[in-house]
């Protein structure tokens, strides 16, 4: 799961969407220097991730990307799957896409003295943006693998394998429906079990 699906699956605390979206940014050990809650989402986005690429559907998805980018397809299918939540956001929540974003956004900053550098840069870029909310629409999907491949220590023409997602569209489409509500439930139960900690 990218960005979008890991703060959605973080509940509606906001520390622990903090948390969600930071797990792609804190590598490493905690070391009980965040907040509590913060903390809990990161380690949620970890369980999460282990959990997503456990799943068949998921594993199916990835073998279907050729090389040389299969190596790179647990990033491809993720950002895939944040596509179809954000282009059927009404499924999964009451608020619109954009509310949800901005919302998120404002509260982004009110936690900015435990956001490394590249967070930091993100809650200052994404609301011009509207990082989050171009996930929606599939023409978007190619410019954001090709950012994520110029990230690499060297770089990768990631957005080569673009045409490759939008051959399976369909198929990544039906997996995602039957992959959500799995991570729905997984990330539900680990908050509460969470919460009993």
């Amino acid at each position: 799961m990218n960005y979008l699906a890991h703060i959605y699956l973080s509940g509606d605390c906001p520390e622990t969407m903090v948390g969600g979206l930071l797990g792609d940014f804190v590598k490493g050990p905690l070391q009980g220097n965040l907040p509590d809650a913060i903390e809990a989402g990161i380690k949620l986005h970890r369980k999460i991730d282990v959990f997503t690429d456990s799943l068949p559907d998921v594993r199916r998805a990835i073998t279907r990307i050729e090389p040389p980018y299969r190596r790179f397809g647990g990033i491809l299918i993720d950002i895939c799957y944040d596509h179809f939540l954000a282009a059927n956001w009404s499924t999964f929540h009451s608020q619109s896409l954009e509310t949800y974003c901005q919302h998120f956004y404002q509260i982004l900053p009110e936690y900015s003295e435990h956001l490394p550098p590249a967070a930091k840069r993100f809650s200052e870029v994404a609301p011009k943006v509207k990082w989050l909310e171009c996930y929606a629409q599939i023409d978007n999907i190619e410019h954001i693998i090709e950012r994520v491949g110029q990230r690499f220590r060297t770089s990768i023409q990631l957005d080569k394998a673009f045409p490759q997602l939008l051959r399976d569209y369909s198929l990544l489409g039906e997996e995602f429906s039957r992959v959500f509500p799995q991570m729905i439930a997984f990330a539900g139960h680990q908050r509460s079990q969470q919460a009993l900690n």
